[in-house]
C-alpha cells in the first residue's frame, strides 16, 4: 500500500502529474492514494518535495535523497567507461567477495522493468559450478551431435559451433581444468525473468557494476543456449513461475589488463 503523510503533504500535485496509472488525487489540499491501479513504481516517492509518500511493503530505508555530488556523472567519463569495457575470459583463482556479488545484484534489482513487474531473479552459482558445467557441456554436446548428423543445409552455418561444443565436452572430460565454457572463473550469476527485455536490461547494469568493482565478466551465450528446454538445468537452477534463463554472467578477477578502448562500426541511424 502507498501512503501519504498528511502532516507533511503540501498538496502541490506533483505526484498526481507524474503518476502514470492515474492513481492519485488531491482532495481538500492533500494527496490521496487510491491504491487501485498503482504499480508501485515509486515515482510519487521520488518526486515529492517534502518526502510525504511511503509504502509499507518495501524497505523505505533504501530511499536516498538526491545529491548532485554523489549522483551526477560527467557524460565524457561515462562514455569512456562504456568504451573501455571489455569481455574478459581470463580469470585469477581469487574468489569474488559476497559484498561485491550483492552490489552487482543490486545493480540489476534497481533496473527498470516493464510495468514495474520486477520479475528478474538471480541464481548465484559458486559451490555448484562443477555440476552446472557438466550439465551445460552435456547439453551442448547433445545439441552439437544432432546438428552434425543432420544433412539439412540450413544447419550448415551452425556446424562450426556444433564441432566446438563436442570438442569442449571431450576436453573437459579428459582434463577438467580445460574449461572453455566458464574459463575457470569462480562465479556464475544466471539472470532469469519472465521477460527477456527486463532480464537483459538488468544484466546490462550488472555488467557496468561488475566493471566498476574492478572485476571482469562475459555473457555466456553457450550456457543460455544449453538451458533451453533442458529439464536438468532448469531443476538445478530452481526455475519456476514461468521464468527462463535470459543470460548468464561469468564473473571473476581479471587476469588480463587492457590499455585502451577499441573502435566500433559507425552507428546506423535513420533520422525521420
Amino acid at each position: 500500500m502507498m501512503y501519504v503523510n498528511d502532516a507533511k503533504c503540501i498538496g502541490c500535485g506533483k505526484c498526481v502529474k507524474d503518476c502514470f496509472p492515474r492513481d492519485i488525487q488531491v482532495v481538500e489540499g492533500k494527496a490521496v492514494m487510491q491504491n487501485k491501479r498503482c504499480i508501485k513504481c515509486g515515482h510519487c516517492i521520488a518526486i515529492c518535495p517534502v518526502d510525504a509518500v511511503s509504502m509499507d511493503d518495501y524497505d523505505m530505508s533504501e530511499v536516498k535523497e538526491y545529491n548532485e555530488e554523489s549522483f551526477a556523472i560527467d557524460e565524457e567519463q561515462l562514455m569512456n567507461f562504456i568504451k573501455f569495457r571489455r569481455t574478459v575470459r581470463q580469470f585469477t583463482p581469487q574468489e569474488v567477495d559476497e559484498a561485491q556479488i550483492m552490489k552487482i545484484i543490486d545493480a540489476g534489482r534497481f533496473t527498470q522493468t516493464g510495468s514495474n513487474l520486477q520479475d528478474v531473479s538471480y541464481v548465484v552459482v559458486r559451490e555448484g559450478l562443477s555440476e552446472l558445467k557438466e550439465l551445460t557441456l552435456e547439453s551442448l554436446k547433445v545439441s552439437g551431435e544432432k546438428i552434425l548428423a543432420d544433412p539439412n543445409p540450413q544447419f550448415e552455418m551452425f556446424k562450426p559451433y556444433a564441432k566446438l561444443w563436442v570438442r569442449m565436452h571431450e576436453e573437459y572430460k579428459v582434463d577438467s581444468t580445460k574449461d572453455k565454457l566458464f574459463f575457470n572463473a569462480p562465479l556464475v550469476v544466471v539472470i532469469t525473468a519472465n521477460s527477456d527485455v527486463n532480464g537483459a536490461l538488468a544484466a546490462s547494469n550488472m555488467e557496468l557494476m561488475t566493471n566498476a568493482l574492478g572485476l571482469g565478466t562475459f555473457f555466456s551465450g553457450f550456457m543460455t543456449r544449453a538451458s533451453v528446454g533442458n529439464e536438468k538445468i532448469s531443476e538445478f537452477l530452481g526455475l519456476k513461475d514461468g521464468k527462463k534463463v535470459v543470460t548468464c554472467m561469468v564473473i571473476g578477477h581479471p587476469a588480463v589488463s587492457y590499455q585502451r578502448t577499441v573502435p566500433r562500426k559507425s552507428a546506423v541511424i535513420n533520422w525521420k
